[in-house]
């Protein structure tokens, strides 16, 4: 073994300091302040929601992102927020995924979805990209569509003639944000369900 392989493994026990991550969370979105609170940085909000109840920092710079380490349902989870902005996602998620040997089912992804009213909950054990760039460009570095998903509902276009980008980085108005609080909420739950091996009850509990 290399030197650069020692210093690799001990980072890998070091980064939780419980031992390597099982598994990797990673929720959608694009850094900045002017992004925050706009309905395609659901998937940030929710780790953000997750962050906060469990005390922790999702703060360091690693893998293209800002990540975190939690401990859910006694599994060990890597929190990750890629800054690569929406269409490079899998860049961040194919990074993390190499250098801890986390299996692509043992990935969920949080992210926004215009065909759930704002509020609304949709689980998924796999599927395609469903026109969301963020969810391509995952599939297309990691060449599998088989991880889980966690869709927050951020609604429609108010009108078909609007343009899809402006809708998504739109900001919720007050009134859909305290929906987004307890779609986030619920969205948490389901994380500590599913990294249990609990899907199916998280899907008969939350779904849309």
């Amino acid at each position: 073994m290399g030197i650069m392989d020692i210093f690799a493994k001990l980072e890998q026990e070091n980064t939780t300091g419980r031992g390597k991550p099982e598994f990797l969370i990673v929720g959608l979105g694009n850094v900045g302040m002017t992004y925050e609170n706009t309905r395609h940085n659901a998937g940030f909000m929710a780790i953000d929601t997750l962050a906060e109840q469990e005390h922790i920092e999702v703060n360091r710079m690693k893998f293209k992102g800002y990540v975190g380490d939690v401990t859910l349902s006694g599994k060990r989870c890597l929190l990750l927020k890629p800054s690569t902005y929406m269409n490079n996602s899998g860049e961040a998620v194919v990074q993390a995924m190499q250098f801890y040997k986390i299996d692509i089912d043992h990935v969920i992804v949080i992210f926004d979805d215009i065909s759930l009213d704002v509020g609304k909950l949709r689980i998924r054990r796999k599927g395609s990209a469903g026109g969301h760039n963020g969810i391509k460009s995952i599939i297309e570095l990691t060449g599998s569509e088989d991880f889980a998903r966690i869709k927050l509902g951020v609604g429609a276009k108010p009108h078909k003639s609007m343009n899809l980008a402006d809708w998504v980085l739109s900001k919720f108005k007050p009134e859909e944000l305290e929906k987004m609080k307890i779609s986030c909420e619920h969205a948490c739950e389901c994380l500590k369900l599913m990294v249990n091996g609990e899907t199916d009850k998280a899907m008969n509990l939350y779904n849309a």
